[in-house]
């Protein structure tokens, strides 16, 4: 595992143009078992939301493209020939390779597979799990990260929780019932920007989110841009949470 702290230097040390990421790292490798049956044949981010005509990555590499990403490396592992197959035929808007995991390395030592397949080591990349859809201003997340001078900057989302929440007053006498109000917490959402130096901080193998991220926050090099009210933004992980999506994605196209 790698031991390196903290770079000291800022992500001014690279030149101007080159502060929005025009690469990425998408992470594709995990088994998706909670999602099953549909990854039974293939990878969570072949999955296609009911009505989108498009696979989660499908959404996510046009998504990319439009904040001016011109690379991007898909981490594979679970039924990678899959993906492979379909990227192979797929008509992309931006350059796409792809990265495969032998063994599993964990989620730390996969980004850095991953990332050590980027075309510009010195510069610096976005990065996404595989099984988010989401519409929100990449370009500025990019420009936050740079003002506050991060090493790492994640997207913070505040999900809807899924029951209802009940008010009461003082007394105790219920006021009111509200129906998946929005989470109190933010959470991770899954959506990344790194500055170049970062990839040396990651582990080999092993959970980047128990190693490099507390380093990070303890050195003030961490950062999380909340995403701005009125987005969209849902993790896929369950049957559940496809049904939801298709509901919410039609809504919002009506």
């Amino acid at each position: 595992m790698t031991t390196a702290e903290p770079s000291a230097h800022g992500p001014h040390s690279y030149p101007r143009q080159e502060l929005r990421p025009t690469q990425a790292v998408v992470l594709a490798g995990g088994q998706g078992s909670r999602l099953r049956p549909y990854t039974d044949d293939r990878p969570k981010p072949m999955v296609e939301i009911p009505g989108t005509g498009t696979p989660i990555i499908g959404h996510q590499l046009t998504w990319l493209a439009e904040a001016g990403v011109t690379d991007a490396v898909v981490s594979c592992g679970h039924l990678a020939e899959v993906l492979q197959e379909w990227l192979a035929s797929a008509d992309l808007p931006l350059r796409v390779t792809t990265a495969v995991e032998k063994e599993p390395l964990g989620r730390g030592g996969g980004l850095k597979f991953a990332a050590s397949h980027l075309p510009h080591q010195d510069r610096p990349w976005f990065a996404t799990n595989g099984d988010i859809w989401t519409r929100f201003s990449l370009q500025e997340m990019a420009d936050f990260h740079v003002e506050r001078e991060a090493t790492a900057t994640l997207a913070l989302a505040r999900p809807r929780i899924p029951w209802g929440a009940v008010e009461t007053n003082a007394f105790g006498h219920i006021t009111d019932f509200i129906e998946a109000p929005p989470s109190p917490y933010l959470i991770n959402a899954g959506v990344y920007v790194f500055s170049p130096e970062f990839a040396s901080l990651l582990p080999d193998t092993g959970d980047h989110e128990r190693t490099t991220f507390p380093r990070l926050a303890r050195a003030k090099r961490l950062a999380g841009f909340p995403i701005p009210q009125g987005a969209y933004w849902r993790a896929i992980d369950t049957a559940k949470d496809l049904t939801e999506a298709a509901k919410e994605l039609a809504a919002l196209t009506r």
